[in-house]
């Protein structure tokens, strides 16, 4: 069994999304649907039910590479999953991160996405600048889903 320790390093992005957050989960809060609203991810495969902590999800990004993640907590209630990366090309260990939707008021929805990590093979500023980019990708996208 694999503990997970608190990286040293923290990322946090958020957007305002023109939808409710009952909407926006109906895209965001399948484990398995990364590919859908992420242009980075080619394709991602599921182990598990990706309603329950334990399930895994393999991406294969744009370029081949893949990275696999572990579910570690989701509640549909409060419209939030939590993940461990457990092998990737990324400059980043330790990685776990969150992704939690919440009412922004007239209709929109908050998407904030949060992690804590530590570099790997990279300087601090490295690592955080890559996060940062995939969040920032990820959030765009399901920003221009939702304009209305």
């Amino acid at each position: 069994s694999c503990s997970f320790a608190a990286g040293a390093l923290s990322v946090e992005r958020e957007a305002t999304v023109d939808a409710a957050p009952d909407t926006v989960w109906k895209l965001v809060g399948n484990f398995n649907a990364l590919d859908v609203w992420h242009p980075a991810v080619a394709k991602s495969t599921m182990k598990g039910a990706g309603t329950k902590a334990g399930a895994t999800r393999e991406l294969t990004l744009g370029n081949g590479a893949k990275i696999n993640e572990k579910l570690t907590a989701y509640s549909a209630v409060k419209h939030s999953y939590s993940y461990a990366i457990t092998a990737s090309p990324l400059p980043v260990k330790n990685y776990l991160s969150t992704l939690t939707l919440s009412p922004a008021g007239e209709g929109k929805t908050l998407v904030k996405w949060s992690s804590t990590f530590d570099a790997n093979g990279a300087s601090d500023d490295e690592a955080k600048k890559v996060i940062e980019g995939v969040y920032d990708g990820g959030l765009a996208k399901i920003g221009s889903t939702f304009k209305k």
